[in-house]
């Protein structure tokens, strides 16, 4: 996109936010991509080396096999430990302190929001959070980090260090139910804001995906940031083509001088 055209638009989202009451930032895995975190689906992600079989809820449980390869991939500490906020978690953030967000509904697991200064009462994440691992026996939650020290010393599959039970990362896998509370207070956010802002989603994982349909429904204006097409394009107030960091910054600095 070129520079002239996206600092156009960035003004036209601008504008939404100053007119804006209740503003919802929707993020999926490409605000993240951003802070090296790859994506699990395009080339060179989290799939082309592990199989999404190996990640479902029924078969973790199951196969210890299973739970080694989970706990070797999250060893590597991609989406728990080495990655930082990029530009676009700051930006989102920054909306926060100048008092212009309700709050940061996201796909993402990598607790960057909350690492760029978003409270966390202010991030609701759909797919929960691989800062944890919990106990699926007696509910105890680890920091990840102390489960990475034990995977460093050569732990393949740890255990619950207080029932022996097993730990399984806080996160959601496939065939297991979203946070049911979490998935409900999003719903009401969407539906009652009056501007949803999609950051980095092709908004075709479900029901995540629903959120900018229940915000549109009720009558919200919508931005979408994202670097290829998503079947709400249509319905946007405005549609940029640009990388998260890049978009959001440009945003932010203009709402932050028109607030000034």
């Amino acid at each position: 996109m070129g520079e002239q055209k996206l600092d156009v638009l960035a003004q036209e989202a601008a504008e939404l936010i100053i007119n804006a009451k209740k503003l919802v930032v929707f993020t999926g895995a490409g605000i993240s991509t951003e802070s090296g975190i790859p994506d699990f689906r395009s080339p060179g992600g989290i799939w082309s080396r592990f199989d999404p079989d190996d990640f479902t809820y029924q078969k973790f449980v199951a196969d210890p096999e299973t739970r080694r390869k989970q706990w070797q991939m999250l060893g590597e500490g991609h989406l728990t430990t080495m990655a930082k906020p990029n530009p676009a978690h700051y930006a989102i953030a920054e909306l926060d302190k100048l008092g212009r967000l309700d709050c940061v509904i996201t796909q993402n697991v990598d607790n960057l929001h909350q690492k760029a200064g978003v409270p966390d009462d202010k991030v609701f994440e759909l797919h929960g959070n691989m800062q944890w691992a919990v106990c699926l026996s007696c509910g105890k939650r680890y920091p990840f980090e102390q489960i990475k020290v034990r995977l460093d010393g050569g732990e393949e599959i740890p255990d619950c260090e207080v029932c022996h039970g097993m730990l399984k990362p806080n996160a959601v896998l496939f065939g297991e139910q979203l946070p049911y509370e979490v998935l409900q207070e999003a719903t009401h956010r969407s539906s009652n804001c009056d501007l949803l802002i999609v950051v980095g989603s092709t908004l075709i994982v479900y029901p995540a995906a629903y959120m900018p349909i229940y915000a549109v429904q009720a009558g919200a204006k919508l931005v979408i940031i994202n670097l290829s097409s998503t079947p709400m394009d249509r319905e946007a107030a405005v549609l940029i083509r640009a990388k998260a960091g890049e978009a959001m910054s440009k945003i932010v600095d203009r709402v932050r001088e028109k607030a000034s």
